[in-house]
């Protein structure tokens, strides 16, 4: 493929240039001890020879960050055990069908074990789940040592306990998206929570509504 033909339509020629490397980003926005490709809470910092990179790669940080969202943590059991990634980048899609999305890095640890098994739940967050984020975040620990769950009442993946609300899905289309793969989800249950306030991730810090 030449180089023209990778460019998005409405995109300028010379960006490949101008765009931050991979490398770049991945070493602003996390490291390998996380499988989150936005780490919540985390200030990173970076050491570069590259001025110019640098400051695009913060411009890409600083204004995307800008951007508020939920939190949530997307669990399944394969093999039997169960298996959960946080994630940050989730919507809805479409009311009929009913649909949702999440977006795992290529790089995730935690999304070839859920797309084996065909099934997922969203769990929504709450405020004061801080900890339990930055567990599912985790690469390297036993994420549900320690965390209280049931299963799912249509797929049987994990519903996390305190969460503001959760949809429980089968796995609808995988779309490879540069990096990132995008993940469509139909729903076949979804419920309220007993918690109110929600947990928000905004300027690389958590938020609630509050």
């Amino acid at each position: 493929m030449d180089s023209d033909a990778a460019v998005p339509e409405g995109m300028r020629p010379d960006a490949r240039e101008t765009w931050p490397s991979h490398d770049l980003i991945e070493s602003w926005l996390g490291d390998s001890m996380y499988d989150f490709q936005l780490r919540p809470g985390e200030d990173v910092s970076l050491d570069h020879d590259d001025a110019e990179a640098v400051e695009a790669a913060r411009r890409f940080r600083d204004v995307l960050g800008r951007y508020g969202s939920g939190v949530t943590v997307v669990t399944a059991l394969s093999g039997g055990e169960p298996v959960g990634m946080t994630c940050q980048s989730f919507s809805s899609v479409s009311l009929n069908p009913p649909l949702v999305l999440f977006i795992p890095a290529r790089t995730s640890r935690a999304w070839p074990m859920i797309q084996r098994s065909g099934k997922f739940c969203v769990n929504f967050l709450a405020s004061g789940q801080e900890d339990l984020s930055n567990t599912m975040a985790s690469k390297g620990i036993d994420k549900f040592a320690d965390v209280s769950w049931r299963p799912a009442p249509a797929t049987g993946s994990p519903l996390l306990e305190g969460t503001v609300g959760f949809v429980d899905c089968r796995i609808h289309a995988v779309h490879e998206a540069g990096d990132h793969y995008v993940v469509i989800g139909q729903v076949l249950d979804l419920a309220v929570g007993e918690a109110e306030k929600p947990l928000l991730y905004y300027t690389g810090r958590y938020h609630t509504t509050d």
